[in-house]
């Protein structure tokens, strides 16, 4: 999966990080059947899963790494027990679907999943000097 559209509210969260009136755990993998594209504005992803989640309306946490100076990694493991026709994915900073701040979210060609199948979502924030 690849990184998308860093949201709006994504970017006031990093800023307040940086001035110590936030905190950016953005590292819960949510992922849904919506095709529409990402925007700055995205608040939640368009169609997230709930039901077919395993657990139910839980979203997989990720696991950090820094793969380079200015990159931050996040790898998240999704579990279903009920097909889905996946084809968005997003970072929040809640576990819990139905809420949260939505940091980034991307779309992507289809990836079908029947029950029982994971669903393994690598997201990287890289912060670019100079720009």
């Amino acid at each position: 999966m690849s990184a998308r559209v860093v949201t709006n509210n994504g970017a006031a969260l990093i800023v307040d990080c940086l001035d110590q009136t936030g905190s950016l755990e953005a590292k819960y993998h949510g992922i849904g059947t919506g095709s529409t594209a990402e925007n700055v504005t995205d608040s939640a992803l368009v169609t997230e899963l709930t039901t077919q989640y395993n657990p139910d309306s839980t979203r997989a946490t990720g696991t950090f790494s820094q793969p380079s100076a200015n990159v931050s990694r996040s790898v998240g493991t999704n579990s279903v027990d009920a097909t889905a026709a996946v084809q968005e994915h997003g970072i929040f900073t809640q576990a819990a679907t139905g809420g949260g701040t939505l940091l980034d979210r991307s779309v992507f060609s289809t990836v079908n999943l029947s029950s029982g199948d994971s669903l393994q979502s690598t997201y990287d924030l890289t912060v670019t000097a100079g720009s």
